[in-house]
């Protein structure tokens, strides 16, 4: 069987016929990885882990981690061996296979378009709760999709009909991407120092308004997955439930993998990017939970469980209510820089597959003024912009997380088939630990898939099956490691 497995050096050689400009070093890799990753999950997805777990949502967001932690290490020792666009399709292609590479590359879409309209709905939520609080507010059929509810103000909820805020940012931030990479980084910059200033502030005044009251019970929904019914709607809880949404908070670090061929000295500066950026946003994750469930509580169905800009209610109920305005309005103006990088690493992604053939060739144009792939960017952008006005956010959250969570498995494979077909291949960041590492992050991302709700699996594999016959009624013979291609290698005709 002809696994039409895609050899490093032809990975490395295509990406300098057809590339783009390195313009970005380690201090704004880093400032990228930030910016993907805090964002709706700390924001806004902190309601959603307390209508979870409680309390016990603090050791949701340590097992998050921990299976991020792991899978970032295998991508920092991939990213510094193939520094190529790409990501997790690209290491997949080069180790296990066009057909494997072809399942994780559609599961990036759910990983980065899925997870853009997630956050764009989240960013939303706290664009209303300003709104409300300047007295004003949008009708309430455009405050939210049809498959998600607003509550009223006397307490009861209505559907939506579309999010049309959601909507518009996803199309205002692909419009600032077609424009160009390095703009775009300089526009993530600021708005990550306005989300960690917010951040900061919020860490200040909660953490000194912790009652150790506020963490009993501390585990109401128990440790493992089970569904139970919680404001007229049976969802699935526990604390590894809350683990598998949350996982969103982590996803990101990835993204800056995606822009190793826009990197200065890839070799050094991808490893420096991806785990430092991991480990910054995990300690602020951290003293944020602390300082909302401490605070003010956390139970399921409580306050903070149903609100929709949760860090901007802590403060207010803790006596801080023009600060939890603040930080509403900060969450507003840096939560973008998010939906830019969700949005940036899905079109390289797509830039990639195409440049392989196994998608048409037009979508790997580059911009001859922007130097950006304006048509994929586009149209990935326009995609974007109906997830996030139709959705609800845990929906959006937990489908990405599928996809996620594949890719990241695959990473960790990858890394160890490559331990024993090219050992000697030069490694600039060697992952310590590698058949112990591996494996754990292996299980970590399956235990999580597992404990998912059980229409997300379904839709994941509903979307796997689409995807593959995409790939066997087009990419199959279009790609440029088919047999017959003149874009094969010599040496596998």
């Amino acid at each position: 069987m002809d696994l039409r497995i895609k050899p490093l050096e032809l990975i490395l050689a295509t990406a300098e016929k057809k590339s783009l400009r390195r313009q970005l070093g380690p201090w704004q890799l880093t400032l990228l990885g930030i910016g993907a990753i805090i964002g709706t999950g700390i924001f806004v997805l902190t309601s959603v882990a307390a209508n979870s777990a409680g309390p016990a949502m603090m050791i949701s967001f340590v097992i998050a981690a921990v299976v991020c932690g792991l899978a970032a290490l295998a991508y920092a020792e991939l990213a510094s061996m193939v520094p190529v666009a790409g990501s997790a399709y690209t290491y997949s292609y080069a180790v296990m296979g066009e057909l494997v590479a072809w399942i994780v590359g559609w599961a990036l879409v759910l990983e980065y378009a899925v997870a853009a309209g997630a956050v764009s709905v989240g960013w939303s939520g706290y664009i209303h709760g300003i709104l409300r609080e300047l007295g004003t507010s949008l009708p309430t059929a455009l405050m939210a999709g049809p498959f998600d509810t607003i509550t009223l103000a006397d307490g009861t909820t209505v559907a939506g009909t579309f999010n049309v805020l959601a909507s518009a940012l996803a199309l205002m931030v692909t419009l600032l991407l077609v424009l160009g990479t390095s703009k775009s980084a300089k526009f993530n910059a600021v708005l990550v120092a306005i989300k960690l200033a917010a951040l900061g502030v919020f860490i200040a005044l909660a953490l000194p308004a912790i009652d150790g009251a506020n963490f009993q019970p501390f585990m109401p929904n128990g440790f493992f997955a089970n569904e139970r019914e919680i404001g007229g709607a049976v969802l699935t809880v526990g604390v590894t439930a809350a683990a598998a949404t949350i996982f969103f908070a982590y996803v990101g670090f990835d993204a800056v993998s995606t822009a190793a061929e826009e990197t200065v000295n890839p070799n050094r500066n991808m490893p420096i990017g991806i785990i430092g950026s991991l480990g910054i946003c995990t300690l602020i994750y951290l003293l944020v939970a602390a300082g909302a469930a401490g605070s003010v509580g956390a139970q399921p169905g409580g306050e903070l469980a149903n609100s929709r800009e949760p860090l901007a209610f802590v403060l207010r109920e803790i006596g801080y209510p023009w600060v939890g305005t603040a930080v509403a309005l900060a969450a507003g103006l840096a939560l973008p820089s998010v939906v830019l990088m969700m949005i940036y690493g899905q079109t390289r992604i797509f830039f990639v597959m195409s440049r392989d053939g196994l998608l048409p060739e037009r979508l790997s144009e580059v911009h001859p003024t922007f130097h950006t792939p304006h048509i994929i960017t586009l149209i990935t952008g326009v995609a974007v912009s109906l997830f996030a006005g139709l959705f609800p956010v845990r929906m959006l959250a937990d489908i990405s997380n599928s996809g996620t969570l594949f890719a990241f498995a695959a990473v960790a494979a990858a890394v160890l088939i490559l331990r024993r077909t090219d050992p000697g291949r030069e490694r600039h960041f060697r992952l310590p630990a590698a058949w112990l590492v591996c494996p754990l992050a292996i299980l970590g991302c399956l235990f999580l898939f597992l404990n998912l709700s059980g229409h997300t699996e379904l839709l994941f594999l509903g979307w796997t099956v689409l995807g593959l016959a995409v790939y066997f009624l087009y990419g199959h013979r279009r790609s440029h490691l088919a047999p017959g291609s003149p874009h094969r290698p010599v040496s596998m005709r």
